[in-house]
């Protein structure tokens, strides 16, 4: 039998906002208040999210669990997986000494951290986020950050974020197909939008996570490097976006971003970098008066892990090496069942029915089919690029098993959280919960453009996922947008644009920053670290899509 959801189980609209929130605020405010330790803080937000589901909403308790289940098996593959095998390729070149002398040669490109920054955090991270999102770039971007010499908070927001404005495209556009797949919109035509929506933030973007490191006053002696950084990024953002479509986005523009901040450094450096607020670096971390320049084939050697990880995530993300490693086309045709075999999820699968004005009349049954992709996952690729750069560091075989162990035994609480999560974040979906917290931002006028944009921040902040958030309220946008006449299409975009700055506040995301910095206990500081410019930037953008509805000359921006 199909259980229909319904949004306003209380009879008021306030009162069912309210108590939908109650999962949301326990996390969020055991994590950044009571400090409680994240992993103890997902079990008592997934406890809450499964009684208001109960009691509040009538779910089926018995459905209720294999959502959870569900949303657990989800974050350890392939979220987990991804996070596993990142931290065991940076165990194994720390065990090497080769991100000493990867520090040193960045330390001689840039001495000045403030532009490291902007290197790694801002544009390498961009590239990987377009080669593989799912908290990838956060992990290898904090781990690099944290061995120049970055303090580990610091590393953590600072990675959080920096990965804002390439979020919407990451993954070869994954967010935008499924935002298109999910509404029925043309994916190049929500492609321009998003195009003509972020590039201003990837503009501000290079500024601003600097401001966050060293204050608005550090900026000053940086800015070529920041407005280098900014522009490199922003004009490929917006053609590729508007002229090609989602697919190569992000890594056109970060590798255009990379080259554009070497270039610059050839010719120019800022003034030596004056004394930072306390705490911003570890102390003897890095020789910031500068170490021995290292030899070339030590720097060779130290990049060459991270070179074959580009390499390796650059061809698994291809559609053409996906379909031959999932059993579609090529030699492994046919085996689909043994190499990414789809298991519908019993009691869940096809039971739970949306209803509107969250999705037309129409509208199919949720899907819950778990999805074990364990050769073209994106952690698999980690991996072999992890087992393949051991072997040329000079590990056996033994030897990186026992790496791979203390790693895992190093993540575990890590999973464990992730997993906690993500089952919260499905109760919350199967259950309506989320949907009545959307209903609640959609009914608000004249300004909906703004506060629609911020449900699109609220839906990656809830799930962590900007594609997730398309799913869960792309058809809402749309259908919400043409009773107000506005376009669907620019509604339909700003979910995502809006949704990238909830990235950095998501507790998966947060948890992954902490994991690869070493940093696992004090999640709370970092969300507080981090909050404030979540909200800020949200609302920037919805300030901007709001001028695109409804000023002239913006709304001549807006993609018909």
């Amino acid at each position: 039998m199909i259980w229909q959801q319904h949004y306003n189980p209380l009879g008021s609209p306030i009162l069912s906002t309210l108590v939908a929130a109650i999962p949301v605020v326990i996390l969020l405010a055991g994590i950044a208040f009571l400090r409680i330790r994240i992993h103890r803080a997902a079990a008592l937000g997934l406890a809450a999210a499964l009684l208001v589901a109960f009691g509040i909403y009538g779910m089926p308790w018995r459905m209720g669990l294999a959502t959870a289940a569900y949303g657990a098996a989800y974050g350890l593959f392939p979220i987990g997986w991804i996070i596993l095998n990142v931290i065991f390729l940076y165990q194994l070149t720390v065990d090497k000494k080769l991100f000493e002398v990867l520090r040193n040669s960045l330390s001689m490109l840039t001495p000045d951290p403030r532009i490291q920054v902007i290197l790694i955090a801002f544009a390498f991270g961009a590239f990987i986020e377009g080669l593989a999102g799912f908290g990838t770039p956060v992990a290898i971007t904090a781990a690099i950050l944290i061995q120049l010499g970055f303090a580990p908070l610091q590393a953590s927001g600072l990675a959080l974020i920096a990965n804002t404005a390439p979020v919407a495209f990451g993954s070869l556009g994954i967010p935008i197909t499924t935002l298109s797949q999910v509404t029925g919109m043309d994916a190049l035509a929500l492609s321009k939008m998003v195009g003509r929506q972020l590039p201003l933030f990837s503009l501000i973007v290079p500024f601003w996570v600097v401001a966050a490191f060293a204050g608005w006053r550090g900026i000053r002696a940086v800015w070529p490097a920041a407005l280098t950084a900014g522009v490199a990024f922003a004009v490929p953002q917006f053609l590729v976006s508007n002229f090609h479509g989602p697919w190569l986005v992000d890594m056109v523009s970060g590798a255009c971003a990379i080259v554009a901040l070497v270039v610059l450094l050839r010719r120019w450096h800022p003034a030596l970098c004056s004394e930072l607020p306390a705490g911003r670096l570890q102390a003897g971390a890095v020789d910031r008066e500068g170490p021995a320049p290292p030899r070339r084939r030590e720097v060779a050697r130290a990049w060459m892990p991270w070179i074959i990880l580009t390499l390796f995530l650059f061809v698994w993300g291809l559609p053409a090496s996906k379909s031959w490693l999932e059993g579609r086309t090529g030699p492994l045709a046919g085996s689909q069942a043994l190499v990414s075999p789809e298991v519908p999820m019993p009691g869940l699968h096809l039971q739970v029915q949306r209803t509107p004005p969250v999705v037309p009349p129409s509208a199919a049954p949720e899907k819950a089919i778990y999805r074990f992709n364990w050769v073209s996952a994106t952690g698999t690729g980690i991996l072999g690029a992890a087992i393949l750069a051991g072997w040329l560091m000079g590990y056996g075989a033994g030897e990186m098993a026992r790496v791979y162990g203390r790693v895992l035994w190093r993540v575990r609480f890590s999973l464990i959280t992730i997993a906690g999560m993500l089952a919260l974040g499905n109760v919350t979906k199967y259950s309506g919960a989320d949907a009545t917290m959307g209903l609640a931002l959609a009914h608000t006028g004249s300004l909906y453009p703004f506060f629609g944009t911020l449900l699109g921040w609220l839906g990656v902040a809830l799930t962590g996922s900007d594609t997730a958030s398309n799913v869960l309220f792309g058809s809402l946008q749309k259908i919400t947008a043409e009773q107000a006449g506005i376009s669907p299409i620019l509604m339909g975009a700003a979910n995502s644009s809006g949704g990238v700055m909830g990235k950095m506040i998501d507790a998966q995301s947060i948890v992954v920053a902490s994991t690869a910095t070493g940093f696992h206990g004090q999640e709370g500081s970092i969300l507080r670290f981090v909050f404030w410019h979540s909200i800020a930037l949200a609302c920037l953008v919805g300030i901007w899509v709001y001028l695109q509805a409804t000023v002239a000359p913006f709304t001549h921006l807006v993609v018909r």
